[in-house]
């Protein structure tokens, strides 16, 4: 994951945070998103999409944190901050100004016209609590997916502080797994008072922060216990057995369980939760053994392009879809089609002149920040606040 951390295989890392088959998850939960927003919703569950992509950030950022904890003894909530915005920000304004340009211009038109309130909301990452209140409209079309980046935007204002506290009170890895549980266990039982008490509608559980924060939470726990990227394997060959032999498949069964069971009730209330559980050693499966034929397919150097470009394509592929069926006359496959080239195309545009850019100053922010920790012996400052390794 870091540094020379060792791969789950056993080798050395050949790159710096560099985490197996992560890539190829990302292209997946994007295809899942893409082959819902193109016309399979009926048969694809795109909202799962989103939830691995909730799971993996989760995930993903603590591990980072994990890792920068123990190489400078701290970590440095200026630089990470620095660091997340140059990660979203750029691709996210890009999209979201060109489509609102191209909506007011009237090139891309939806069923309401722009509402400024309701544009303001996406570019201040309030869109999901926006959307519950007040609707879909008066954005611009094929921008309602920023409602899943306002949830992370959220999650990084609040997680760190969470996880510094927890370093702080030196607990272990696996108090702290159980803290997140804790978490989740609370946002069910919040959605459940929602759902059968309050009789919440359908937006107000789907897109709100407070009822999609244990996704991220899921992750979170996994990347402070049995991290599969960072902790050893326990029971050896046993262990493997255990995990790919009998986990992996009751987590399997648990996903396809919330696929075909339909009520609207348990949709929104114990969906979530047996998704997350059900994620758990998909991850930690797919991330210790991506050599296991099962996997392999993740690390394919296309698909591994797919997700690296994912962000963007998350982004710009409902706008691409919605404009190719206003102005051509196609079929649902060949609109598809279609609309998948030109996402991979703008998106490989951006992350050739924006994403990959801002990764190489976000790496001169983070070697800055361990040689000057190594060098100070501290991170000082509120704003370089110090977590015990």
């Amino acid at each position: 994951m870091a540094g020379h951390q060792q791969q789950p295989g056993g080798g050395e890392a050949k790159a710096p945070f560099e985490i197996p088959s992560l890539d190829g998850l990302r292209a997946v939960s994007f295809l899942i998103v893409f082959s819902a927003h193109a016309g399979l919703d009926r048969v694809v569950p795109g909202g799962f999409g989103v939830t691995i992509f909730f799971f993996l950030s989760g995930f993903l950022i603590t591990t980072l944190m994990r890792v920068e904890a123990e190489l400078t003894g701290g970590v440095n909530l200026k630089h990470f901050y620095l660091r997340r915005v140059l990660r979203i920000f750029p691709p996210f304004y890009l999209v979201l100004v060109s489509a609102t340009g191209l909506a007011a211009i009237g090139f891309i038109r939806g069923p309401v016209d722009l509402r400024p309130m309701a544009v303001f909301s996406q570019f201040v990452h309030f869109s999901n609590y926006w959307i519950a209140k007040h609707g879909w409209g008066g954005i611009a079309p094929g921008t309602g997916v920023y409602w899943s980046v306002a949830v992370e935007e959220h999650f990084y204002l609040v997680f760190p502080a969470v996880f510094m506290t927890l370093s702080r009170l030196q607990f272990t890895g696996e108090q702290k797994a159980w803290r997140f549980a804790a978490v989740c266990a609370a946002v069910l039982a919040w959605r459940c008072v929602l759902v059968l008490l309050l009789h919440a509608p359908l937006d107000r559980t789907y897109l709100c922060t407070d009822t999609r924060f244990d996704s991220l939470a899921f992750g979170c726990a996994l990347a402070v216990w049995h991290n599969p990227a960072l902790d050893p394997l326990s029971g050896g060959s046993r262990g493997r057995l255990l995990w790919t032999r009998i986990l992996l498949p009751a987590g399997l069964v648990l996903l396809l369980t919330t696929f075909l069971v339909r009520g609207p009730v348990f949709r929104e209330t114990l969906r979530y939760t047996l998704q997350g559980i059900g994620l758990v050693p998909v991850f930690v499966s797919a991330v210790r053994w991506p050599e296991w034929l099962p996997f392999r397919l993740l690390n394919w150097r296309p698909v591994r392009f797919v997700g690296t470009l994912s962000y963007s394509l998350y982004l710009l592929h409902q706008i691409v879809l919605g404009a190719i069926a206003q102005h051509l006359l196609l079929g649902g496959l060949s609109r598809a089609v279609m609309a998948l080239g030109i996402s991979l195309a703008l998106a490989a545009l951006i992350y050739r002149f924006v994403e990959k850019p801002c990764a190489r100053l976000r790496r001169r922010i983070r070697d800055y920040a361990r040689a000057t920790s190594r060098a100070d012996g501290s991170l000082g400052s509120q704003s370089q606040s110090r977590i015990p390794a």
